[in-house]
């Protein structure tokens, strides 16, 4: 964030009382180059979420990890890509938990599955995480099994200590999931979440929070946490719980001046920055931007980046790293922070 900027701490929603002082707050970008941001670790060569999905992203260059939060039924922050488990761990081959399958309506889609708010911590534990993609990496399930469902308070303590054994300090940057669905049922994230940044006395250049809905934003802005937040946007529709704003709104000049309101960075879809103005305006608002999510298969690189005929098969990730990085971009977020660490290099 530009230094005579202020992100206003705005009061939250309904239920959040008072107003705030505003505050400056800075997300610095790593020296020499964007911030490579490790997608729920290093996705691409290990299952998501894991001990050492997280490590091997900080191993190959990482600067940033990322943990998904979503609550148990004892309201503790864990790490999963979703509160539905069934495609992220072994729940299924449980017999135990068979009668836990059920229908739920999330964010006014109905899914149908296993809820980590249905487990307590204690539950969940006995599971054991899978790979999310089998077809796509079909390498990664020989590591299925073998790992336990992390909490975001180990997560922590992870990037702390690979900060020590690598001699550099690796952000957390977790998400809230679902926050407005999660508020309705009791377990709201965003307590829970500030509780943990206090409880670890994790600084802005140790945690940045992210979320898709601003409100959850706009909550955590009212711990006066200090730390910045990222406001991620999607391609079509809009955030859930501003029915009547649309993404495509939010990335306006005139959306994005909004945003800079309470908010340090955006983070878009990596094809909202193609062909666009949006990292000059994204600057001109005094925000930071990372898009995401870059990955290495043929099927998630534009056409003229593919090689070979397999949608799974790599393709020149360089070549995307290389032109988003002359765009100009602060971060990325990817699924291979080995390749994007290397492309940073040039």
């Amino acid at each position: 964030m530009q230094l005579g900027r202020r992100s206003l701490l705005l009061a939250a929603a309904a239920g959040t009382a008072g107003a705030t002082t505003a505050v400056p707050v800075a997300a610095e970008p790593r020296r020499g180059g964007p911030v490579v941001i490790g997608h729920r670790g290093a996705a691409g060569w290990r299952p998501e979420h894991t001990a050492a999905s997280y490590t091997y992203a900080v191993q190959t260059g990482a600067d940033w990890i990322e943990p998904d939060l979503v609550p148990t039924k004892d309201h503790v922050l864990v790490v999963r890509h979703e509160n539905e488990i069934s495609q992220t761990t072994d729940v299924a081959r449980h017999p135990e938990f068979a009668g836990r399958r059920t229908t739920k309506t999330v964010d006014g889609r109905a899914v149908t599955g296993w809820f980590t708010e249905d487990f307590t911590l204690a539950e969940l534990k006995t599971l054991r995480a899978v790979e999310r993609l089998p077809a796509v990496r079909n390498r990664n399930t020989v590591f299925d099994g073998r790992e336990e469902v992390m909490t975001f308070q180990e997560v922590v303590d992870l990037a702390r200590r690979l900060s020590r054994t690598y001699g550099r300090t690796i952000a957390v940057f977790p998400e809230t999931k679902h926050p407005t669905y999660f508020r309705s049922i009791g377990l709201p994230l965003e307590p829970k979440l500030a509780a943990a940044v206090r409880r670890n006395r994790l600084g802005r250049r140790e945690c940045v929070v992210q979320s898709f809905e601003p409100t959850s934003l706009k909550r955590i802005a009212a711990e006066r946490l200090g730390v910045p937040l990222w406001q991620a946007l999607g391609t079509t529709g809009g955030p859930y719980d501003l029915p009547s704003t649309t993404y495509r709104d939010m990335m306006t000049p005139a959306g994005l001046a909004e945003i800079a309101e309470y908010a340090d960075w955006i983070g878009p879809d990596k094809s909202s920055v193609a062909g666009s103005s949006l990292v000059a305006d994204a600057h001109a608002a005094g925000l930071r931007i990372g898009p995401y999510t870059f990955r290495a298969e043929n099927q998630f690189l534009p056409p003229e980046f593919r090689h070979g005929s397999g949608a799974n098969d790599f393709g020149d990730a360089f070549a995307e790293y290389a032109l988003y990085y002359r765009w100009g971009v602060d971060a990325v977020v990817t699924d291979f922070p080995d390749l994007a660490v290397m492309a940073r290099r040039g």
